[in-house]
This record gives structure tokens, sequence and C-alpha cells, in this order.
């Protein structure tokens, strides 16, 4: 982690898609909240559904977690597809702002981002970066800095000091040709999560997101939200 730190962006949809209007999204896809993980529930959901974002507790069970899973990056045995989007999370309290990045950056062929939008430029201006990368050059986006600060302190919840410690924390999971990943920037790569399709990536994203809860069923605090149409 750098040095640098930012007010934590509230799990709200609002707040969420202020940020995303800033960045130049099309207001025609945004956040919206996913209820329940329950099949009959998740049709509520607007779709199409193009990424979806978990915000859970930072607990030792999610700690164990990311020492397994590096053990699985490690071996190199999950044959990451290179045109996956992934950077890390340097800035403290950035992660949601990394999830959104990460959420739009994976499809934004299917988004007609305009080529002077804020987050189209960042896209592009990364594209051949490495992940650390690309975490170094968000340090240094004023635009983003500026998007995400103004859109944090909009929250329903009074704003945090910058020096209070968050213990939430947001990943993305994305479908890039027909695969299943989860994009969490303190992890080293993407994780693969099997195969899937438009037409099962909610149910399919839903299910990482239980086995999340089910690793943790002592905390309450998970929150899962989409993007994609509104």
């Amino acid at each position: 982690m750098s040095a640098i730190k930012w007010l934590p962006l509230e799990s709200n949809p609002d707040v969420m898609n202020n940020f995303l209007e800033h960045l130049g999204v099309p207001s025609v896809y945004g956040i919206s909240d996913i209820v329940s993980l329950d099949d009959e529930l998740l049709q509520l959901v607007p779709s199409p559904v193009l990424a979806v974002l978990l915000l859970f507790p930072v607990s030792e069970k999610y700690e164990e977690y990311c020492k397994k899973q590096e053990e699985i990056i490690s071996s190199g045995e999950q044959g990451v597809d290179a045109s996956v989007y992934f950077m890390f999370q340097t800035i403290k309290n950035a992660c949601g702002t990394v999830a959104l990045i990460h959420a739009v950056a994976n499809c934004a062929e299917k988004l007609d981002l305009r080529p002077d939008s804020i987050i189209k430029k960042f896209i592009d201006d990364t594209k051949s970066l490495s992940p650390k990368e690309r975490a170094e050059f968000l340090e240094n986006s004023n635009e983003i800095s500026s998007a995400h600060e103004s859109s944090a302190e909009q929250g329903q919840t009074e704003a945090p000091n910058l020096d209070d410690k968050c213990n939430l924390h947001f990943i993305a999971l994305v479908q890039v040709n027909s695969k299943l990943y989860e994009l969490d920037g303190r992890k080293s790569s993407p994780v693969l999560h099997g195969t899937t399709s438009q037409g099962s990536f909610l149910s399919d994203a839903a299910r990482v997101c239980k086995e999340y809860m089910q690793r943790d069923p002592e905390n309450l605090n998970f929150t899962a939200l989409s993007f994609g149409a509104v």
C-alpha cells in the first residue's frame, strides 16, 4: 500500500452511479442492489448484468482464503486470459473505485464509452501496463481522485475521517471470454472461478458470493451489487 489515502466509497447505488457518471459511463448502465442471492430473487436484478461487486469484512477467514488463493496463483494452474483487465490496489480505502474500474474495463466494448471520457482515457492509457503500473497511474490521476472524493462525500452516512480504519473490502466478479474471474486488488492475480455465460453469469457470480459468506458465517456485513442495465 502507498501512503495515499482516500475516503471509502459507500456501498450505495446512488453514490456509485454518481461516481460512474463523473467517469463518463452512460447513464443507461449503473449499479443496482442485489437484495438476495436466492435464484428466484436474482430474477429481479435488471439485466443484462455485466459485473457483480461484493463488499465484505476483512477478517481472519478472508486472510486465510487469500493465502490459499495465492498458493493456487503461484502454481500457475489457473491460466488467466491475457485480455482480463486487472490492477493492484495501492491506495488505502480505494477498493470501491478499483472494483468499479475492474467492472467497467472488462466490459468497456459493450458500454459505448465516449473517447474523451475519464474512464475511457484511463483504460486506453493503461491497457498495455502491468497491474502495478496501473495502480501507480491511478495514484497520479487527479480526475479520478476528484471524482472519487466528490462521490464519497455525498454518501448517506457521515463521511469518515481519513485516518479511520476501514475493515470492509470490495471485489469485482467479471466475465471474460466465457470465464468467471474474481478481481481483488489485494491479490497478485485474477482468480478463476470456472466457466460462465451471459445467461448464467449472475447465478454463477452469486455462487461465489455465497462461498464468501459461508467461509465467514458469523459476519453479516456482506453487500452484493450488480453493474449493468439500470
